[in-house]
């Protein structure tokens, strides 16, 4: 798991901008959703193209966070990238930023028939839960995936970002969920990428301007928070 490093000053600046240093630390759970971004065996099983090591030890954390949400009345949803229809759409990643030899082994790994694009085993993943597909690295770009009419019909107002890669699809899902008018956190202890110092980019650099980053511990406070206030 990251070593979360938010520097002062940048807690004084956000704290000094929103009035407190958290600024969804009152979290209706009714009204919340945590999605969990990319956990699939893809990004998890060792020896694929696209693992991230790091991902695996979030996993009870993951399970930890989802199971209290469920408790409080909150709803859980897994998001699954996948490949299937991206190969005109979406050619300029494929074709430019990939050798060709990358690209067709994503094309294949993350293809909805293939186990690459399951989630990963351990993940405790629930009936009540819901699955979404997206075909891009933002969940919440439309056209990717039907997250966005999903949450809006529930009744859903505010986000929790977790999975991987912190700083490519988790940040890439944050930043749009905000400017389609979510509340959004990133959890720090529920995401993972290659490293701390990626981490700790795209976690201040969002916390910096786009929404809140808080830990499990911090969010489970502002549901509870948020529950007493429902309930007064």
């Amino acid at each position: 798991m990251h070593e979360l490093s938010l520097p002062a000053d940048l807690v004084a600046r956000v704290t000094e901008r929103a009035g407190r240093a958290h600024p969804f630390d009152v979290i209706e759970p009714a009204k919340c959703a945590f999605v969990v971004i990319d956990m699939q065996n893809y990004f998890m099983q060792p020896g694929f193209q696209g693992e991230v090591p790091k991902a695996r030890a979030i996993v009870p954390a993951v399970n930890r966070l989802a199971a209290a949400l469920r408790e409080l009345g909150g709803h859980v949803v897994w998001v699954k990238n996948a490949t299937n229809d991206t190969r005109e759409s979406w050619n300029v990643f494929h074709d430019w930023l990939q050798t060709p030899h990358r690209r067709d082994l994503r094309y294949a790994s993350m293809d909805l028939a293939h186990e690459g694009h399951a989630l990963w085993a351990e993940l405790d993943v629930r009936p009540q839960d819901v699955q979404i597909v997206k075909k891009r690295f933002s969940a919440f770009l439309p056209g990717s995936s039907d997250i966005e009419s999903y949450l809006r019909g529930r009744g859903i107002d505010t986000v929790l970002i977790g999975g991987t890669a912190t700083n490519v699809c988790c940040e890439s899902s944050a930043r749009d969920a905000m400017m389609l008018n979510f509340k959004v956190i990133m959890v720090h202890d529920v995401l993972a990428t290659y490293t701390d110092e990626e981490h700790n980019a795209s976690l201040r650099t969002f916390y910096s301007i786009f929404g809140d980053v808080q830990t499990i511990d911090e969010v489970i406070a502002s549901l509870k928070r948020g529950l007493e206030k429902a309930a007064a």
